[in-house]
């Protein structure tokens, strides 16, 4: 086991030498930092192919891994770690990454551009689901689901559903238009995508035990449903009659089931019937899901796998293991049972069998070597016994035997004993015949180049309804045109792939190399003779025919009919024109089984089993249409014809003896096929090659003719457009010409008219402004009337104002007066008691200073007369000051309260005169104005005039 580690590299190889084959593990890939620490990876996806996956890791790198061109690399750094991974399928570049900040991008893998950003989610996005169309995505967390537009990237539809039910999964039926919800109480329920109504409920089983379904997976048809959960328990759901069919017991092992995934086949048309169940303890089991018996497993206990994702074409297994590397396995070597045909199976009715079963009769156990089937009725059991070969083997059992375990004189034993192979396993029978290579490598190398310049334009020659088939015969043909040149030039390789296009639209691989091997083996000397028909081929038959029904081929040349007419239709179309579908595959069940002269034989059965209504065609015409139409013809009694002529032509004749026996396609490369003439092939090649030169020639030339042509036709049209616009200008001149004149005399009459009604006009302005300034003269007058009287009035109540100011003011000087007399008086009492108090002091003196006087003599007596002189002086004196500053003081008072009356009147009496000298001089300038505006009106009209 190889194990890559990819670390920080941007791109590089898967492997570094050649996985070698038998071993289940192809490569280990991990990644570890710089750091030298693992980076786990979390997700995987495959594309449709199943050649390459995405692989999304813990720091948010997501890298493209191609299995098929053994290589990776980096297509863009999120920057956070991923929750789920998702390819597009309309758009094979782009991919949808849901990341831990619940939003959903697309990005472009080649480009590495973020296409749109869709937010809206509230929780981590567990699945991403998208529809088979690539139009629509579902996105499902564990509180809602959203459907998403991925043309607009718009969020068309919410499932909101109740906090107490939580969604486990909602995802998109394959092939159709329905959507499955899945909850945590078991309940399933259908949508249509469009209307998103409810088409139907699977019921809830009401008895066993409850699962708790965890994991879901849907065959590729979508008709069946498995589901599992916490138990060891699987539910099978049949989703055509909407009933559960089977209840598998896995081992006791299991007790929770993680992840189930169907694992598909090439030739199972899409009814799966492996499935992978991945358990808790990290071991994923393939079991089949008819016979419940476990086919292989992966993993271990000591390597355990925590995610797994299948690739559609059923080839690989990629497995996220525990330590975070990624595991790519090889189905085709982990066992050999998916290959293998299905055992015998033997029916028998019996009568007395209960039609009602409960879940106990459903329930199979899952065992490595014994297999339970589910009792279908209470009658005899039926046993099955498998016959085996002896243990010696002969050279001939040796050649019969074929790879996947098949034995080819069984098979033929089996297709003579039913007519056909079962239809369900036909496709496998028939890769087990022609021993398939399988050579994807040498396949992509032809698909690699592209489209063959011969098959361009196949759609016009060749016109097919459904695109998808178109493309796919367009890329098988290219493949066959590169593989050898004269593929390019056959006209009827179309007709001869047609067929085998249709019936493996689904893998072209295959196509290619069933068709290679037909034209290998059962086209043997066709292309000798190109570019004609292979004639000696047509004669074998020719010569055949001549042998068993010489009157039939005598009436064919006396109509001048030829073998090119009536066999070489046949095979150039392999009776693809003259067989039904179901005919067309019963016959080739046949003809893969037997040599390949048997085809040749098959055409001569065809004719002679047509002998009678070929008898009765005479016309060249009719032989055309009949063998290029179907014809009323039982296709087992054709056979039978075919095998008697095979059995009963003699060896000369025989073609048997003139092609070569079988042999299959090589392994590894397809071999070199030159059965044809190179010359030819070559001249055709340089002529057609030449042919395409002159064409591009003769285009290019054309198309310059073509240009030129257009040109000339552009500049006669801009002429006789121009003579047109000019012819038109003239008329429209000489008509504005006539129009102007109309309008100048009109004009002119306007013009009087309007002169008169100045006139008028300015007679009436004249007069309204005389009007109106005798009108406003008398305002004017009016106002200064009103003004005068206003004054008047305020004249009046300023001097009545003044005269109460002095009434007042008199009134204030009387008691003013009074109250300097009451102070007077007081004064005087005050004085008269001070001078009391005075006498008393001086008589006291006196006496003291007489008793002193008496005492010191006669002296004193002339000092005390001086003294009571000296104070009457000063009693008068003091109140003469006293009388005098009272006075003083009340003139002076009554002189300051009349100055500033005064002043108060002659203010007023100059703001009068100041408003007067005001109104005069406004009363002049509206008298200015007045005469200002008459004069410019009379300017006005004298310029007007």
């Amino acid at each position: 086991m190889e194990v890559t580690d990819i670390g920080n590299k941007l791109e590089g190889k898967v492997w570094h030498r050649k996985p070698t084959p038998g071993k289940s593990v192809l490569v280990t890939v991990v990644r570890t930092s710089q750091q030298a620490k693992t980076v786990r990876f979390l997700h995987v996806a495959f594309d449709t192919t199943g050649d390459s996956f995405l692989a999304g890791d813990h720091h948010g790198n997501i890298y493209v891994f191609d299995i098929s061109r053994n290589r990776f690399r980096l297509v863009q750094k999120t920057g956070q770690a991923c929750t789920a991974l998702a390819f597009s399928l309309r758009r094979t570049t782009e991919f949808l990454v849901a990341l831990a900040d619940y939003t959903i991008k697309c990005f472009d893998k080649d480009t590495k551009q973020l296409v749109s950003w869709m937010r809206g989610h509230e929780g981590a996005v567990s699945s991403i689901s998208v529809h088979s169309s690539g139009r629509y995505a579902i996105s499902t967390s564990s509180d809602t689901a959203q459907l998403w537009d991925l043309d607009t990237f718009q969020r068309k539809r919410k499932l909101n559903i109740q906090q107490s039910v939580g969604i486990q999964r909602v995802f998109f039926l394959p092939l159709s238009n329905t959507i499955l919800s899945c909850f945590s109480d078991d309940s399933i329920f259908a949508w249509e995508s469009d209307t998103l109504i409810c088409k139907y409920q699977l019921p809830v089983p009401d008895c066993g035990p409850k699962i708790s379904y965890k994991a879901f997976a849907v065959t590729r048809d979508g008709k069946s449903l498995a589901a599992g959960g916490r138990s060891n328990l699987l539910h099978l759901w049949c989703l055509d009659n909407k009933q559960l069919i089977r209840v598998i017991q896995m081992p006791t092992q299991v007790r929770t089931v993680r992840q189930l995934d169907f694992l598909p086949d090439s030739f199972d048309g899409g009814a799966s019937q492996t499935l992978g169940v991945l358990s808790q303890d990290g071991v994923m089991r393939f079991i089949n899901i008819h016979t419940c018996k476990l086919l292989f497993y992966m993993g271990s206990h000591d390597d355990a796998i925590t995610t797994a994702a299948v690739s559609p074409n059923g080839r690989h297994v990629v497995a996220i293991m525990d330590n975070g590397s990624i595991n790519v396995y090889s189905v085709q070597s982990l066992t050999q049972e998916v290959n293998k045909p299905p055992p015998s199976q033997v029916a028998v009715v019996t009568g007395g069998g209960a039609d009602d079963q409960d879940l106990s009769n459903l329930k199979v156990r899952v065992r490595s070597e014994v297999v339970q089937r589910p009792a279908k009725s209470l009658g005899r059991r039926t046993q099955v016994k498998v016959l085996r070969p002896p243990a010696g083997s002969t050279a001939e059992d040796k050649e019969n035997e074929l790879p996947a375990g098949l034995n080819k004189k069984r098979l033929v034993a089996l297709l003579k004993a039913f007519g056909e192979y079962p239809a369900k396993y036909r496709m496998f029978v028939w890769r087990s015949l022609l021993c398939l290579p399988e050579n994807h490598a040498a396949y992509s190398s032809l698909t690699d180049k592209g489209l063959h310049s011969a098959y361009l334009a196949l759609n016009d020659k060749y016109p097919i309804k459904s695109h998808k088939l178109q493309r796919g015969l367009q890329r098988v043909l290219s493949a066959f045109a590169h593989w050898a040149a004269i593929f390019g030039e056959v006209e009827y390789l179309p007709l001869v792939a047609f067929p085998f296009v249709k019936l493996f639209q689904n893998n072209p691989m295959l196509c290619f190399e069933v068709v290679a091997t037909v034209i290998v083996n059962w086209g043997q000397h066709w292309f000798e003779y190109f570019p004609n028909p292979p004639l000696n081929i047509l004669s074998m038959a020719e010569n055949v025919l001549a042998h068993h029904d010489k009157e039939l081929l005598q009436h064919l040349v006396d109509c001048g009919i030829t073998s090119q007419l009536y066999v070489w239709p046949l095979l150039e179309t392999l009776f693809s024109e003259v067989l039904t579908r179901d005919e067309w595959l019963r016959l080739f069940d046949n003809i893969f089984s037997n040599h390949p002269s048997f085809l040749l034989i098959t055409c001569v059965a065809y004719v002679t089993c047509c002998r009678e209504p070929l008898l009765l065609c005479s016309q060249k015409q009719d032989f055309e249409y009949f063998f290029h139409h179907r014809n009323n013809l039982d296709l087992g009694a054709m056979i039978k014809e075919a095998y008697r002529l095979m059995g009963s032509t003699p060896a000369d004749i025989h073609p048997r003896t003139m092609l070569s026996d079988f042999t299959p396609l090589t392994k590894g490369q397809y071999p070199v096929f030159n059965h044809y003439p190179q010359f030819i092939v070559d001249y055709q090649s340089r002529e057609r090659e030449k042919i395409r030169l002159q064409e591009m020639e003769y285009l290019r030339e054309r198309q310059e003719v073509s240009a030129m042509h257009a040109d000339f036709l552009r500049r006669q049209a801009k002429e006789e457009a121009y003579y047109a616009q000019q012819e038109l200008l003239q008329k429209a001149e000489e008509q504005r010409k006539n129009i102007l004149a109309q309008e100048e005399e009109k004009l002119t009459q306007q013009r009087a008219k309007l002169a008169s009604m100045k006139r008028e006009l300015k007679v009436k302005e004249l007069q309204l402004l005389d009007e109106t300034k005798r009108r406003f003269l008398k305002h004017q007058q009016d106002l200064r009337a009103s003004q005068v009287q206003r004054l008047d009035q305020e004249i009046s109540r300023k001097m009545d104002l003044r005269e109460r100011e002095t009434a007042a003011a008199v009134q204030d000087l009387e008691v003013r007066q009074m109250e300097l007399e009451a102070q007077r008086r007081r004064l005087e009492q005050h004085l008269f008691k001070e001078q009391e108090r005075m006498g008393r002091e001086v008589e006291e003196e006196t006496e003291v200073r007489m008793r002193r006087a008496e005492r010191e003599g006669e002296s004193y007596t002339e000092l005390l007369h001086r003294t009571e002189t000296n104070m009457q002086v000063l009693e008068e004196s003091l109140a003469e000051a006293c009388q005098l500053g009272l006075d003083s003081d009340w003139q002076r008072e009554v002189a300051e309260r009349l100055q500033q009356v005064d002043a108060k009147q002659e203010r007023k009496r100059e703001r009068l005169a100041e408003l007067h000298r005001q109104t005069l001089a406004e009363e002049e300038r509206l008298a200015d104005t007045v005469r200002d505006v008459a004069g410019r009106r009379v300017t006005e009209e004298q310029q007007f005039t």
